[in-house]
């Protein structure tokens, strides 16, 4: 382990009270849970798209593979349990709330309850660690969604939602993914560890979206991708970094992409995992563990794209690869989450405040500013500089 992950590891005492806030909602994307739900869940993904319903049948057969059942609403159950143990156990009267985007629990659903319990200041965790506009601005987008049917269905009072800071360089969230490499590479056989590549993946989203990532000042327009793809960089290293501290040995590496899913003709970030596969295995790489630094738990895109995809292209290659774990509801996550929770609120309360964040970018602003993963059309955001609900 690094020194400097050796130090942020520590586990370290509740920080003061959660005030301001009075919940704290776990937003996540949502999934199927049997064969029937596929279909209804996927026009929910994509309303608006006008894709037929044949071709959503052909989308979800990734998901008949598996039952119909998508593996993140238990993944977010087992969160939710986690974050309320932890939560008991260092003293933050703070209930947690869970709802969903696309599926059951959704987000309207939750808000209705959090408003009918007399939820005033919510603290908002998204299932996302990065900036961009499907991990973070649409997320805002749906919350301001949600406070406008409370308005219409004559809510006395609406909450007010703060979105927590992006976590992609807290060590609660990096230092189980560098134990879950260290793992990943003790399965490898003994001869071809040494040389093993590691291959950070994450989503792939269009180029213009992820150029377009983050503050309006970072802004590109040469295709390096802006917030998105500085942060997943900046997290891999620190997570190349700790496992040659761990090891001893300097193991290459790359960030590349998986789960493309948009029309041919528009430029996404690249180079596909199976892909890099190909490149790695033509370069004459010994071995490569996949580790899915994009992705808070092993739902959908993992268990498919990773563990079934990439692991037959690599196994037709003749290419030894693993695919490390993902955080999930590891304990130190819950602490992260904890910690995030508690240091926005003594920033609420006007209070100087230590943020932990590991790596060369620092932590992310609590507030995400006017222009930040800017919207695909005109959509008010809640939790922002530009929210119509402050």
């Amino acid at each position: 382990m690094s020194d400097q992950l050796r130090a942020a590891a520590s586990p370290s005492p509740a920080r003061g009270p959660a005030a301001p806030y009075d919940a704290l909602l776990l937003l996540s994307f949502g999934g199927p849970e049997g064969p029937d739900d596929v279909v209804p869940f996927l026009e929910n993904v994509t309303r608006g798209r006008g894709i037929p319903r044949e071709r959503l049948k052909e989308v979800g057969s990734h998901y008949y593979g598996f039952g119909g059942v998508s593996p993140i609403n238990a993944q977010n159950r087992e969160l939710l349990d986690a974050l309320r143990k932890d939560f008991a156990e260092h003293g933050v009267d703070v209930p947690v709330y869970w709802g969903n985007r696309n599926w059951a629990p959704y987000l309207d659903d939750v808000m209705r309850e959090m408003a009918a319990d007399g939820r005033r200041r919510i603290a908002v965790l998204a299932t996302s660690a990065y900036a961009s506009y499907s991990g973070c601005r649409q997320y805002r987008e749906n919350l301001a969604d949600a406070l406008a049917l409370l308005e219409r269905e004559g809510a006395a009072e609406l909450p007010r939602v703060d979105k927590l800071r992006h976590y992609f360089n807290h060590p609660g969230f990096l230092q189980p993914m560098v134990e879950g490499v260290l793992a990943a590479l003790e399965q490898l056989p003994e001869e071809v560890r040494a040389g093993a590549h590691l291959a950070f993946t994450t989503h792939s989203i269009p180029t213009a979206a992820a150029d377009a990532s983050g503050p309006r000042e970072g802004h590109t327009a040469d295709g390096e991708g802006g917030a998105y793809v500085r942060q997943h960089l900046d997290a891999a290293g620190v997570i190349a970094d700790a496992v040659r501290a761990g090891t001893g040995l300097e193991l290459p590496w790359r960030l590349v992409y998986q789960s493309r899913s948009g029309a041919p003709h528009i430029p996404w970030l690249e180079p596909d995992i199976c892909d890099h596969l190909e490149e790695l295995h033509a370069a004459g790489a010994p071995a490569v563990v996949m580790v899915p630094i994009g992705f808070v738990s092993d739902h959908m895109e993992v268990l498919y794209d990773l563990d079934t995809e990439a692991a037959a292209k690599a196994a037709e290659l003749g290419l030894p690869a693993v695919r490390s774990a993902t955080v999930g509801a590891d304990p130190r996550f819950a602490a992260a989450v904890r910690e995030l929770l508690l240091e926005r609120a003594a920033a609420e309360r006007g209070e100087a405040v230590e943020r932990c964040a590991l790596g060369r970018l620092g932590a992310s602003h609590d507030v995400c500013p006017v222009g930040c993963c800017p919207a695909r059309g005109a959509r008010p955001a809640a939790a922002g500089a530009d929210s119509p609900y402050a």
